[in-house]
Parts: structure tokens; C-alpha cells; sequence
């Protein structure tokens, strides 16, 4: 009589082997992959339909990012205007706060 067994699990399909003495799962083998795709043609379909969505999306952030500075810019002449319509007015510091 052997110490170990084999159990296969019901759901992924994997493999433990099982100490019975100290009843603990000594050995675990991974599941086969499976394949998400039938055939060749619709994993191809599949990859050209990620990359053009990829394309999409870096020419999307390559804009705003082309807006950001512009952006960055106003808030900066904004907040500039404002001081210099303020002089007195001193923004609060964290270290005033206590």
C-alpha cells in the first residue's frame, strides 16, 4: 500500500497527489491549457482586433497629452493673474496649519 494517491480535480482538471499519512497535498500538477480559440483564422481575427484597439487608445492618450500642457499652461497664467490681483493674500502652508 502506497502512502500517496492521486486526485484529479472536478473542476480545473488538475492533479494532486495526496500523502496519507500526513494528509496534506505533497505534489499538485498543473491543468492542461485549453484553448480559447477553434481555429487558427479567429485567434488571427482576435490579434488584429487587440492591436487596432491598442492603436486607438495610444492615439488617444498621444492627444491628451498634447493637451495637458496647454492645460498646464492656463492653470499656471490663472493662478499667476490671481496673485498678482492679491499680492497680500498668501497661500496656506501645511506647516501653518499646527
Amino acid at each position: 500500500m502506497s502512502d500517496a494517491f492521486t486526485v484529479v480535480c472536478p473542476c480545473c482538471n488538475a492533479k494532486l497527489t495526496i500523502d496519507r499519512e500526513l494528509q496534506a497535498v505533497i505534489a499538485h500538477e498543473a491543468p492542461p491549457p485549453k484553448r480559447t480559440m477553434s481555429d487558427i483564422g479567429a485567434a488571427f481575427d482576435a490579434l488584429k482586433s487587440r492591436s487596432a484597439e491598442r492603436e486607438e487608445r495610444f492615439r488617444r492618450e498621444m492627444e491628451s497629452q498634447g493637451q495637458k500642457g496647454k492645460l498646464l499652461d492656463r492653470k499656471f497664467q490663472e493662478g499667476l493673474k490671481k496673485a498678482k490681483e492679491s499680492p497680500d493674500e498668501r497661500p496656506t502652508r501645511p506647516i501653518d496649519i499646527d
